[in-house]
């Protein structure tokens, strides 16, 4: 390799010294202050002729101050091309594939997860890299992993990955795979992902309960059409539920501490694209109750494409509820206790739940007032302004921002609306 440029100053006496110091280095070649010209023709004229053009242009070099091109840096090309490799294995299903971009210490883990993989319908499955930071043979590879599902997933599901390489004899061997920033463990490297497909969803489970899948996927068939009644929307009418074995894998799932969701049956991913069953809690309910946990996650896989940062949490959970509740109405008390009990004792809330009131972990009474106040402030808007009006306002906040959607859609001001909400919440719940 050669050696990077250095500046110099003084180049061209520097080059004159060099010429003469190699002149002299020359065996049977003195420096012309020591020996005469060779005549043209005579013995010898050729090579002391191509010798002094070699050393004219290593003089004119370092007058320049220059030196050799370093080789360029295919690093990234050469770790893409094994990334490349690896996802082309998994789509043909090809373990051999999949096995020889692996070290061969990850082997043995690396056949276990491509077995894992064996029955997800995988459409798509690529990397695509963010930084490549290499020290001598070793490299550390930031990438999105982007995969689709076949007939479920209408653009790619990305996840963050940090990959470990080592080069051998000029090719890049996988020798860690684990999240990225903001990532999380994947199903497939949790066990043996199952999968129940049924008319309108995709169950994906680790574990050996096979009846429970099947019970899941039946439950969000009827939620499917559910939602689909409540939110007129465009979107693609089906779910891809994933039910790890436990809370403890439901935690690593979501990239966050399993305690959190204790309480909960099912979330929906960050992103709305998977809803993720908590099989401890989902198992304990009745039937309505997992149907009613189902239809509310999956209106948010159906609202995300309308979902944004300025849609107020009571707005998102409560028209999810709103949803739910709509095919199979229930009294208010009977489904808002919590907000039942505070308004008979007294303590009707004075304002909106904060988005901060749906914090997981929140104390459990607190975390039920506030989904229970959302949903009879969606109620409130569709039993007096129309179903459509719900929907409408839900489309227009991203755009416009709560205030300007209030106006536009139902007529009203938030502390106007906030007031309509506090007293129909005392004829609803007193």
């Amino acid at each position: 390799m050669a050696e990077p440029c250095r500046p110099t100053t003084g180049g061209t006496s520097r080059a004159r010294r060099a010429q003469g110091e190699r002149r002299d280095a020359v065996p049977g070649h003195a420096s012309p202050a020591r020996s005469e010209r060779k005549a043209p023709g005579s013995p010898g004229h050729g090579t002391v002729r191509r010798r002094a053009r070699a050393l004219v242009a290593a003089g004119v070099l370092l007058a320049a101050g220059g030196c050799a091109e370093p080789p360029p840096d295919t690093t990234s090309r050469d770790v893409k091309r094994t990334l490349d490799g690896r996802a082309t294995a998994v789509l043909r299903h090809d373990e051999a594939g999949y096995l020889a971009v692996l070290d061969a210490k990850l082997r043995p883990a690396g056949r276990q997860e491509f077995a894992n993989l064996a029955d997800m319908p995988l459409r798509s499955w690529e990397y695509r890299l963010t930084g490549v930071r290499r020290s001598g043979d070793r490299a550390t590879a930031d990438a999105e992993l982007r995969y689709r599902l076949d007939g479920y997933d209408s653009a790619p599901v990305t996840t963050a990955r940090t990959l470990e390489l080592a080069v051998r004899d000029g090719r890049w061997y996988v020798t860690g795979d684990r999240a990225g920033e903001g990532g999380a463990q994947q199903l497939w490297q949790q066990g043996d992902v199952r999968v129940v497909r049924g008319t309108r969803s995709l169950v994906l489970g680790t574990g050996g309960d096979l009846a429970r899948l099947r019970r899941i996927a039946a439950d969000a068939d009827r939620a499917v059409p559910e939602v689909s009644a409540a939110w007129p929307g465009r979107w693609a009418g089906r779910v891809v539920v994933l039910v790890p074995d436990s809370l403890e894998a439901m935690g690593r799932l979501l990239g966050a501490p399993a305690e959190g969701y204790r309480g909960m049956a099912a979330v929906t991913t960050g992103s709305a694209e998977r809803v993720i069953v908590n099989p401890e809690a989902y198992d304990t309910l009745s039937a309505f109750g997992r149907g009613l946990v189902l239809a509310h996650e999956t209106t948010h896989v159906a609202t995300r494409a309308d979902t944004s940062p300025t849609t107020p949490m009571w707005l998102s959970e409560g028209f999810a509820d709103w949803a739910a509740y709509r095919a199979t109405p229930r009294p208010a008390a009977e489904a808002a206790p919590a907000l039942h009990r505070a308004v008979r004792a007294g303590g009707a809330p004075i304002a909106l739940p904060a988005d901060a009131d749906f914090r997981f972990g929140a104390d459990a009474e607190g975390l039920g007032r506030a989904y229970e106040g959302a949903w009879l402030a969606c109620e409130l808007i569709a039993e007096r302004h129309g179903d459509a009006a719900l929907t409408d306002l839900y489309r227009a906040v991203p755009r416009q921002g709560l205030d300007d959607a209030l106006r536009e859609v139902l007529g009203t001001s938030r502390a106007a609306f906030t007031a309509e909400w506090r007293a129909y919440l005392r004829t609803r719940l007193a």
